[in-house]
């Protein structure tokens, strides 16, 4: 078949924008050869569905030839960015947005530094649902320990129960050190730390952590120096 016959009907073999991508990772091809929609879909380990969802929800475009969709060079760099902010779970409305911003830029390392920070943007969303989940598990454990599902905060004698984690934890409030200090110390996220020393706080019945800890001396949980 002639070569002038990639000449696409209806769109061009690039997406129609300007601006960069950042360089990722693309499945080996001949750049001179569109790969058809069975060739896309088996390159980046999706279903044609996926594909056609895409183009529904406006990330990505593909050229026709007759009937066919076909994917030139530029769609499937556009592709890679879409696989990798997918496999990291970014919302399709963050990735059209970072599409959108990618498309004004005037350079690759613009691009670089935009698809850096969406990446960095990501990390804090994950980090905090690592926080909240640290905080449901904490829960859960409280509940298993004290095979109470009304969540009582003493025992039938009135001592507070503390978790192995929280009891590390004040610890750790007792010797001073800040929540950032303890999230490294116990190899979590200060987010985390923080809902750690907010709970034993709840329990304590204390509005601080220096009224927790002054009532932990109190009940000879921690020592006093």
């Amino acid at each position: 078949m002639p070569r002038d016959h990639w000449k696409y009907e209806g769109v061009l073999a690039a997406p129609d924008r300007v601006g960069f991508l950042p360089n990722l990772p693309l499945p080996h091809h001949d750049p001179m050869t569109p790969l058809a929609i069975a060739d896309m879909a088996d390159a980046f380990g999706v279903t044609h569905r996926t594909l056609h969802f895409y183009e529904e929800k406006g990330l990505l475009t593909a050229a026709r030839m007759g009937p066919m969709r076909v994917y030139g060079e530029e769609h499937i760099r556009r592709m890679a960015v879409i696989n990798a902010c997918r496999e990291i779970d970014m919302p399709i409305a963050a990735i059209l947005e970072l599409l959108t911003a990618l498309a004004t830029t005037a350079d690759q390392p613009e691009a670089d530094r935009l698809f850096r920070e969406a990446l960095l943007a990501r990390r804090r969303e994950l980090a905090a649902q690592q926080a909240n989940l640290r905080r449901q598990m904490q829960r859960i454990t409280e509940l298993l320990e004290t095979g109470d599902a009304g969540g009582g905060e003493t025992d039938e004698d009135g001592h507070i129960h503390l978790s192995p984690i929280e009891s590390e934890c004040l610890t750790f409030m007792a010797d001073g050190y800040p929540a950032p200090r303890i999230a490294g110390l116990m190899d979590m996220d200060v987010a985390a730390a923080l809902t750690l020393e907010a709970g034993i706080i709840r329990k304590f019945g204390a509005n601080n952590r220096f009224q927790a800890i002054a009532k932990a001396v109190l009940a000879g949980m921690i020592a006093a120096e």
